[in-house]
């Protein structure tokens, strides 16, 4: 018989209620525990005998564990579909932006802008939020440049496919390059921040 055929006999079957999907006998097992039949509602914790710990949500159940706090974190840093604070619907990447720095959308912080050109703050508020970047990356950037000094500090050894070690070292000694830039740095970070509050 070609497959059009078994699959119009199949269908008329199905039709009939005669198919053996719908005639088939299943057989489960449970081991252990007895099965949960108890009705929950939606929210609903509860123990099983084992001492796991379940949640009913909508249709369906879910463990509790060590992934609660993991889904928490990650739901907070997700962008919802509206505004908290205005309602509008929120799909753009610019909405998607504005969410990660501000926690609102991208049309609020227009107003928001919008609010502080007509009070006359503007210009402080944009000074304001160039100099908190400014010591973010300078924060950043001392992170790294310590981390280049404790690497000087430290001469590198290595050892060869033979089973000899060396030990390598640059013109000057590690304290000294170490030294310079930390000295460097300084210079630098005090005179960035000096030209950047003028």
């Amino acid at each position: 018989m070609s497959t059009k055929l078994r699959n119009i006999d199949a269908i008329k079957k199905m039709l009939d209620g005669n198919h053996k999907s719908q005639t088939a006998t299943k057989v489960g097992m449970q081991t252990g525990a007895q099965l949960d039949t108890q009705k929950r509602e939606v929210g609903e914790i509860w123990k099983d005998s084992q001492g796991v710990e379940w949640e009913q949500r909508s249709g369906f159940k879910i463990q509790k564990g060590k992934m609660d706090e993991i889904r928490s974190m990650i739901n907070a840093q997700k962008m919802p579909s509206s505004c908290p604070k205005c309602s509008r619907e929120m799909k753009s990447r610019l909405d998607q932006k504005i969410w990660k720095l501000e926690n609102h959308c991208f049309e609020c912080q227009i107003d928001f802008e919008h609010d502080l050109r007509i009070e006359g703050k503007y210009e402080a508020y944009e000074k304001e939020r160039i100099f908190k970047n400014a010591e973010a990356w300078l924060a950043e950037a001392e992170q790294e440049a310590m981390e280049i000094i404790e690497a000087f500090r430290n001469p590198v050894t290595y050892t060869n496919v033979d089973g000899t070690s060396e030990t390598w070292t640059g013109q000057m000694t590690a304290e000294e390059i170490a030294n310079k830039i930390e000295t460097q740095f300084k210079e630098f970070k005090e005179d960035f921040l000096e030209k950047l509050k003028n």
